[in-house]
C-alpha cells in the first residue's frame, strides 16, 4: 500500500453487500450480562471502540467496549463542524445563504461534489456536501469560514472529552504526508500526493500533532444532547441540524431499512492503517438508540482490507438490526 491510499479519507465507504438472512433478530440488549450483543463486532481485527445507548421508557440500556478510547474517527468529526457553524448562523454572525468560494486555494482531496468544480456555492449546500458525501473540500470551506478555533471552542464548551480535530483536511493531509506542522502543501502538493510523487517520510494517521479522534462514549453523549437541541437556542436551528444529519451516506450502509436516523461515517486507508467508523442515532418508534461503532486496524492485524470492510459492515448492521428488533418486540 503506497501513499496514494491516503486520499481515501472519506465517509463510511464500504463495497460489501449486506445479506439480510445473516441477521438473527430478537436478542436483548444488556449491560454486560447475558448474550454478548457485540460479539461479532468484537471479533474484528484491531482496536474497537463501541457504545450503544437505548433510552427506553423504563431507563437506559447500554452496551459498550473500550468506549473511552480516543480512536481515529475519520470524517465522523465533521458533525462538530456542522454544529459550530449552525451556532454561528443562529447568532447572526454567519448565513446559510452566503456564497462561499470553491477553488484550488481551498480544494482538498476526497469528495464527490467539489473535487472538479470552481466557483461559489451557498453555505447550506457546502454543509450538505460535507455531511451527505463527506466532501473534504466542502469541509475545508466550512472550517475556513467558521474557523477551526470556533469548532474547538464548541467542543470545549460542550465538554466533549478527548475529541480532536485538524485545522483542515488539507492541513492534516500535509502533516501526515511528511510536511512540517502547520504547513499547507497546497493543491499542487495534493496532486503530487495522489500521484505518489512526494519525497517525504509519511507519519502515522493518529498522532500527537494533528488528527481526527474521538471516543465512542463522547460521540454518543454528543448526539444525544445535540439531537435534543441542547446546543441550539432556536427550534429552526435544530431542524436544520437534523435535516442535514439525515443525509449522511453512512445511514444507508448500516442502519436498518425504513428507520429514521441521524449519523456521520468516517474511514481512512493510509500507510497500512485503516479506520471504519459510524456514529449517530436512530429512532425506533419513540425510542432513541444512539451509537458509535469504531474500528481501527493495521495491515499487521489483517492485510486483507476488503474482507475486513465487508466484515465490519455486516457486524455493524447486525448490531443495529438486533437492537432495533429488541425495541420493536418490547425487550428493552
Amino acid at each position: 500500500m503506497d501513499r496514494r491510499d491516503f486520499v481515501k479519507l472519506t465517509g463510511l465507504t464500504m463495497a460489501a453487500s449486506y445479506v439480510a438472512d445473516t441477521i438473527a433478530l430478537g436478542q436483548s440488549v444488556s449491560t454486560g450480562g447475558g448474550r454478548e450483543l457485540l460479539s461479532g463486532f468484537l471479533a474484528l481485527p484491531g482496536k474497537k471502540g463501541v457504545q450503544i445507548d437505548v433510552d427506553a421508557r423504563d431507563g437506559l440500556r447500554r452496551e459498550q467496549h473500550d468506549a473511552d478510547a480516543a480512536l481515529f474517527c475519520g470524517s465522523c468529526f465533521k458533525t462538530f463542524v456542522l454544529a459550530a457553524y449552525l451556532q454561528e448562523v443562529e447568532a447572526g454572525r454567519l448565513s446559510l445563504s452566503e456564497q462561499l468560494a470553491i477553488d484550488d486555494a481551498i480544494r482538498s482531496t476526497g469528495g464527490k461534489v467539489f473535487d472538479h468544480l470552481t466557483g461559489t456555492a451557498p453555505a447550506s449546500v457546502v454543509l450538505e456536501a460535507m455531511i451527505a458525501h463527506s466532501d473534504n473540500t466542502a469541509t475545508d470551506v466550512a472550517m475556513r469560514r467558521v474557523g477551526a478555533d470556533k469548532v474547538r471552542a464548541f467542543i470545549a464548551r460542550a465538554g466533549l472529552k478527548d475529541a480532536r480535530i485538524p485545522d483542515s483536511t488539507r492541513r492534516y493531509f500535509s502533516y501526515v504526508a511528511g510536511y512540517n506542522p502547520g504547513v499547507d502543501m497546497g493543491w499542487q502538493g495534493i496532486e503530487a500526493l495522489r500521484a505518489d510523487k512526494l519525497d517525504k517520510k509519511p507519519r502515522d494517521a493518529i498522532n500527537a500533532e494533528t488528527t481526527m479522534a474521538c471516543p465512542a462514549a463522547t460521540f454518543v453523549d454528543y448526539y444525544k444532547r445535540a439531537l435534543k437541541g441542547e446546543f441550539f437556542s432556536k427550534p429552526e436551528t435544530l431542524v436544520e441540524f437534523k435535516r442535514i444529519q439525515t443525509m449522511a451516506d453512512a445511514i444507508a450502509q448500516v442502519v436498518p431499512p425504513d428507520t429514521a436516523a441521524y449519523a456521520k461515517g468516517g474511514s481512512i486507508d493510509w500507510n497500512g492503517f485503516h479506520c471504519l467508523a459510524v456514529a449517530g442515532q436512530m429512532i425506533v418508534g419513540s425510542t432513541p438508540i444512539t451509537f458509535c461503532l469504531n474500528l481501527n486496524w493495521r495491515d499487521s492485524d489483517n492485510p486483507d482490507t476488503a474482507s475486513v470492510i465487508g466484515a465490519y459492515k455486516n457486524a455493524a448492521t447486525d448490531v443495529l438490526a438486533r437492537v432495533r428488533a429488541d425495541v420493536l418486540q418490547g425487550r428493552t
